[in-house]
Formats: structure tokens, sequence, C-alpha cells
């Protein structure tokens, strides 16, 4: 394989995600007769992919530091409650600078024990995640959900954030290409980015530097519980109403995303735009599913396996373009 290949492939982690998302739509194009290319459908695979991106973005710079956080799903539900159970009270405006304060704490809160006091990342999160569910149920039982009246839903902040769209396509996915462009930027281009990368590929070796271990791991964190509790309000604009179960399973799948897109769990390596690829990958197969009236429990079974085969595939490319481009290193 030439050199430059071994680079691009090293470097572009969002390669692979790219192929897949080629092959998806062909695929799920042929096999439906062009319905799930449709252009109804595609409005609703992208503004399901663009709330789940924006869920993604934040787990994905999590993961760049070689942590995981799986209570993004519980805030995403009790974000979208809080917004829309305090809108009527005290407007759309307050309530969403409220709601997105209370999201970023959830997230400090997640980094602070995580990064502090060096406790297992899974075990803090799963934690918060059940917490903070159960709040989400509890305060939903009288009455069983909240929802929007035609008030609040004409407010222009509140059609801003979801509830109107642009060419046809929801408000959602304008957001979603906003933050990837910026998150980009700040990834590659800037020096949080570079600590960001630095502490997951080798933490010791970025301590070395002058490099915060603690806050950049706790940075993360609060940007994680930022674009989880952004990606609720963009969905509860959208639909009206939240009710307990609100973000249920959403946590694996903004996980999977962020691997499939070519995260790698380990640490050290990223990709904002895979991250988007992989959240598109994972709508396209549930709306492949709706469409042929498949049972919705696959898609679950479909998660799980795409995160176990995708985290081996990425391991064994990895292993594979070492091995490679240190035998060209030989050769010259």
């Amino acid at each position: 394989m030439p050199r430059q290949w071994i680079g691009i492939l090293r470097k572009r982690t969002e390669v692979g995600a790219a192929v897949v998302t080629i092959l998806l739509v062909i695929g799920f194009t042929a096999t439906t007769e062009g319905v799930w290319l449709s252009n109804a459908n595609m409005r609703e695979v992208l503004r399901v992919t663009s709330i789940l991106a924006m869920m993604a973005f934040g787990e994905a710079l999590v993961i760049t530091t070689g942590q995981i956080d799986v209570s993004v799903g519980s805030i995403f539900g009790v974000v979208g409650i809080l917004f829309l159970a305090l809108g009527p009270q005290i407007g759309a405006p307050l309530a969403i600078l409220i709601a997105l304060v209370a999201a970023i704490a959830i997230g400090a809160v997640n980094g602070f024990i995580v990064a502090y006091f060096r406790i297992s990342p899974l075990v803090v999160t799963l934690g918060t995640l059940f917490v903070f569910r159960g709040l989400a149920i509890g305060a939903t039982q009288n009455p069983p959900y909240y929802a929007a009246d035609n008030t609040m839903r004409a407010n222009p902040i509140y059609q801003i954030f979801g509830s109107s769209d642009v060419f046809g396509y929801n408000n959602a996915l304008v957001w979603a290409i906003v933050t990837l462009l910026f998150l980009h930027y700040v990834l590659f281009w800037t020096p949080i980015g570079n600590r960001l990368l630095a502490v997951g590929g080798n933490a010791e070796s970025a301590r070395s530097r002058g490099v915060s271990i603690m806050y950049t791991k706790w940075g993360a964190y609060v940007a994680c519980g930022f674009f989880a509790g952004l990606a609720g309000i963009l969905e509860t604009s959208d639909l009206g109403y939240v009710d307990g179960s609100f973000g249920r399973q959403r946590e694996l799948q903004a996980i999977a995303a962020a691997v499939l897109g070519g995260c790698a769990l380990a640490g050290g390596r990223s990709s904002i735009v895979g991250t988007f690829l992989g959240a598109f990958i994972l709508s396209g197969i549930q709306s492949y599913l709706v469409i042929n009236s498949i049972p919705p429990q696959w898609f679950i079974l479909l998660l799980g396996l795409i995160v176990v085969l995708v985290s081996l595939g990425n391991r064994v490319l990895t292993h594979l373009l070492t091995r490679l481009a240190r035998a060209e290193k030989t050769k010259d």
C-alpha cells in the first residue's frame, strides 16, 4: 500500500464511516425501490440524525480523552422536561437558558467526580444516568407528560430551536451543521483540541508538556452535558411534548455513532465529521427497519453488534496500519 494512503487512513478516521454511508445509501435505496431516499423519508432521517449527532458530538469529545459518558440520555431527557415545564411559567428564552445551565451543571458534576476523584467514568455516569432518569420519570407521573401550548410553540425562539423548517428540513439540521464546523475547527486547529487529543493519546506525555489532565477531562464532560441538553431542547421543540421515557437508549446510540464515526474508545483519535456520519448511519438503519415493518427490537440488537464489531475493526485496522507504516520505514 502506498505510504500516502497509509497516512490518510491513519489520520482521517472518518474514511470508514464515509464508505459505509455510501454503501448504505445505495443498498437501502435499491432494496426499498427508492422509498428510503424519498424526500419525505430523508427529511425525517436528517432530523433524527441531527439531534443524535448533537448528543454524539459531546460524547466524541469525552471519548477523545479516553473517558466515556453513559448519562447523556438522561441529561437529554431531564433537560427536555425542564424546558417544557418552565416554558409556560417564565417564557421560552429563559427556560432554554436555565435548561442549558442545568445540562452544563450535570456535565460539570460528572467531570469533577471522574477527573478529581479518579473514579471509573462508567461507574460515575451510570450512577447519574439512573439518578436523572429517576427524576425524569418522577417529574412526569402527574401529569404523565409535558406538552407545549400554542402560545409557546408560536414563540420565535421556540421555533429557532426546532419547531420550524429551513428549505423543508428541520432547524435541527442547521444547528448540527454549525456545531460540526465549530467543533471540527476546535478539535483540529486550536490548542484546546490538541490537549483533548494529547490526553487521550498519552496522558503522561501530555502532563509532562504542561497539560492539565484534570481540567481537560472536566471540560470535555462539561461540553458533553451541554450538547446533550441542547439535543434535548431541539427534540422537545420539534415534538412539542416530553415524558419520563424521553432519551432512553439515546446514550447507547450516541456512543455507537461516535465509535462508528472513527472515535477510538481508548482515546487519542477522533472525528467530528465521522461522528455525524455515524449518526446518519444509525438513523438510516432505524428508518430502513420501519419502512420494512421490522420490529424495533432488532435495532437494539444491531446497535450492540455495531459497537462491538466497529471497536474490533478499529483495533485491527490500527494495528495493521502501524505495521505497514513500520514496513515502509524499513524499506527506506
